[in-house]
């Protein structure tokens, strides 16, 4: 996997924690479909604890749900980094000029991060609705200030994420 790819990949393991953010107010977008969806905004920070350890942030902004949706990095400069987009059946990974497609979001997350990630879980904490996933501890506490920390114990390699989103 390239450098590039890899840095999305890791965005997208942020991307994909940062719906832990629970407590904002999101804003309703419409769909295609009937159902509404919610757009989050922030910053967020990763750091995975493996060898060798890495480290990634960046901007984001979060369409959708966990059954379809849209997640975009972007640099500080407002860059674009990478663009996700899933719905049942298939996921795609733009990055650069490479397009990876994988058959769900989970393919997606464990296959560009090497770990799988609970999306269905993370929409649920972003909702602010504390649902328990074996392996990771939610640190909600902070999350009417628009803050918010997890970290995944297990399995390896451990993660640490801090986001903030906008007001």
């Amino acid at each position: 996997m390239s450098g590039l790819l890899r840095r999305a990949a890791l965005g997208l393991l942020a991307g994909a924690a940062l719906l832990l953010a629970g407590c904002a107010s999101p804003q309703l977008a419409p769909q295609k479909e009937e159902v509404s969806a919610s757009v989050w905004h922030g910053r967020m920070a990763l750091q995975v604890e493996d060898q060798p350890s890495q480290s990634f942030s960046a901007g984001f902004e979060l369409r959708g749900r966990a059954e379809q949706g849209e997640l975009t990095l972007y640099n500080p400069l407002g860059g674009t980094l990478a663009a996700l987009q899933w719905a049942p059946g298939s996921a795609t990974l733009r990055s650069g000029n490479e397009v990876k497609q994988f058959d769900s979001i989970d393919a997606l997350v464990a296959g560009a991060t090497g770990t799988a990630i609970p999306v269905a879980s993370l929409f649920d904490w972003l909702a602010g609705s504390n649902t328990p996933v074996t392996g990771w501890e939610a640190d909600l506490s902070q999350l009417p200030q628009g803050r918010l920390r997890a970290r995944r114990v297990a399995p390896p390699p451990a993660a640490d994420l801090r986001v903030a989103l906008d007001k």
